[in-house]
């Protein structure tokens, strides 16, 4: 279910309604209700994978923290990832098609014809849960704090890490490989697995990571109930695309008192209106045209090139900032404040200050959970410039198993080690002009660019050509890309208006400040470009979902 669907039109107002009007110790479980259904749309086998994330860790942190559970505790999570087993694995849901109709009827003739996969996943699954409980004993009484602690810290990592290697890498290393001794006359492709990349897996996996560390840490103290903890991992708004929200943020938000006031509802419905103008008119309206340059099997022009890059740096985006507008306008509306995704990243004049405004919650996962462990700036230059550089080559290959996303992580690590060694670690305060600034943000926004086409290319033999015509061939400087429909031409103003008032007051909730008939025209025109953008069809999927 996408945000910018009929499916989540009807979801959303049925989920506040529900919310609205349960007693306070209901709400929870209308949202935790609401976050399955959210995600099972999707594929509901996916759900499996939901629950033995979230139980691994909610055990992994009390056996941290606690260096126990009750019995009570190891029971809730060992009948909660075998119920979803056997519902979501064992039972037949291949015939139960959850269209985009809404109204569709499902067919579910066939969903008690057991899935033999599923079944041998039920009893694997049967026997892992045994064989903790055996263990349980031993690794709770006979192991020392520092070594208990240390042990479920590796068996999160492990567990969490290992899941996501095999769904999200496995197979791209597989086929890297499978190249390689090719040269050599021999073969991998039998290595090779179908399966499909869950939605959302790095994005829960790394909030789930985020909060194992923070408890081993001892920054926090371990959740107690597990409902508490599955509606930490499965709050449907960040989901499946971000923010990747802090367990120290966002569990104080789920178990605490939570008041639904009029600056909440408002705030909530300008971001999730202002979210849907980026995706549908801005990043949806240049999808053609950055892919009738990228997908084409001609040859490309500069010109072709230069605007196809820029377009796509929009794309991305409005596409991407869009998504966390609308997630964070609906837990407003829920609520429950959301840790903030993007901070204008286009007006960054330097790689560092970029990273402090792009996907704000990756970069500061980035920071505090491997930049940090790796060292950091605290072993000299060297070993500071290296730490840099292997987070960032990470943090390339989170975004997908392909080696454009290593390269693009490379560039980004490159950039931030020239910027540290040109500037030195000395604070750079940018005096809050804009007019200062711009000469700065337009000659920077060049390197983002040729970033993006890092990251856009469907090859490396592409990202060879575009960039040896970028640099050396100026010769065909005819325009064959795809224009724009008109209310992308016309929404990008707008969005730029936007984000110089958003620069000027340090708020995206600017307009509070400005005139009523000033603030009720932005509405207008942002509903405008949206019906603009909408008549021309085509939604988009949202290009974060694969990552």
């Amino acid at each position: 279910m996408v945000f910018n669907s009929i499916a989540f039109a009807i979801f959303l107002p049925v989920v506040l309604l529900l919310y609205y009007f349960s007693p306070r110790e209901r709400k929870n479980w209308v949202l935790l209700l609401a976050g399955y259904v959210f995600y099972g749309a999707w594929d509901v086998r996916f759900l499996f994978l939901v629950s033995v994330s979230t139980a691994l860790d909610y055990c992994t942190g009390l056996m941290i923290g606690k260096g126990r559970m009750t019995l009570a505790q190891r029971l809730a999570a060992s009948l909660y990832v075998l119920g979803f087993a056997f519902v979501f694995l064992v039972l037949n849901w291949s015939d139960v098609a959850f269209d985009q109709d809404p109204f569709q009827i499902a067919n579910f003739r066939h969903l008690f014809d057991f899935n033999p996969f599923g079944v041998g996943v039920f009893l694997a699954t049967l026997v892992a849960v045994s064989l903790a409980h055996c263990l349980y004993p031993f690794l709770a009484e006979r192991l020392t704090e520092d070594r208990r602690r240390r042990f479920f810290l590796l068996c999160s990592l492990i567990g969490q890490l290992g899941m996501l290697a095999v769904f999200k890498y496995y197979n791209f290393f597989i086929d890297s490989a499978d190249r390689l001794v090719g040269h050599f006359g021999l073969s991998a492709a039998g290595l090779h697995l179908d399966i499909v990349l869950p939605i959302g897996i790095s994005f829960y996996t790394f909030q789930t990571l985020s909060y194992v560390c923070d408890v081993y840490w001892r920054r926090m103290q371990p959740v107690e109930r597990l409902r508490d903890f599955a509606l930490f991992v499965g709050y449907f708004p960040p989901l499946v695309a971000g923010p990747i929200e802090r367990a120290s943020h966002l569990i104080p938000r789920i178990l605490g008192e939570r008041r639904i006031n009029f600056n909440y509802v408002a705030q909530g419905a300008y971001l999730i209106l202002l979210g849907l103008f980026k995706k549908i008119a801005i990043a949806d309206g240049l999808a053609d045209s950055v892919a009738s340059v990228y997908n084409s099997t001609g040859h490309a022009g500069w010109l072709d090139i230069v605007l196809s890059t820029v377009a796509f740096a929009l794309q991305i985006y409005g596409d991407f900032s869009g998504y966390s507008d609308i997630a964070c306008g609906v837990s407003l509306l829920l609520g429950i404040e959301l840790i903030r995704n993007f901070n204008l990243p286009y007006f960054a004049v330097n790689p560092s200050e970029f990273w402090r405004r792009w996907h704000i919650s990756l970069s500061t996962w980035l920071r505090d959970y491997l930049y940090v462990p790796l060292g950091g700036n605290r072993g000299g230059e060297l070993k500071t410039n290296r730490n840099l550089m292997l987070t960032m080559l990470l943090g390339g290959l989170w975004h997908g198993a392909a080696w454009n996303y290593v390269l693009w992580g490379f560039y980004q690590g490159f950039l931030l080690v020239v910027h540290r060694l040109v500037v030195g670690v000395r604070t750079n305060v940018q005096p809050h002009s804009l007019l200062w600034r711009l000469p700065r943000m337009t000659f920077f926004f060049v390197f983002v660019c040729y970033g993006w086409l890092l990251f856009r290319a469907n090859s490396f033999d592409q990202i060879v050509q575009f960039t040896r015509t970028l640099f050396l061939d100026f010769s065909d400087m005819n325009l064959s890309m795809k224009r724009p429909p008109f209310g992308t031409l016309l929404s990008l103003p707008l969005l730029l208006t936007l984000e110089v008032f958003q620069f000027k007051y340090e708020t995206i909730h600017f307009y509070t400040r400005l005139p009523v008939i000033a603030h009720g025209a932005i509405y207008a025109l942002l509903v405008v470009c949206l019906l603009l953008g909408l008549s021309y069809g085509g939604s988009q999927q949202f290009i974060y979902f694969q990552f």
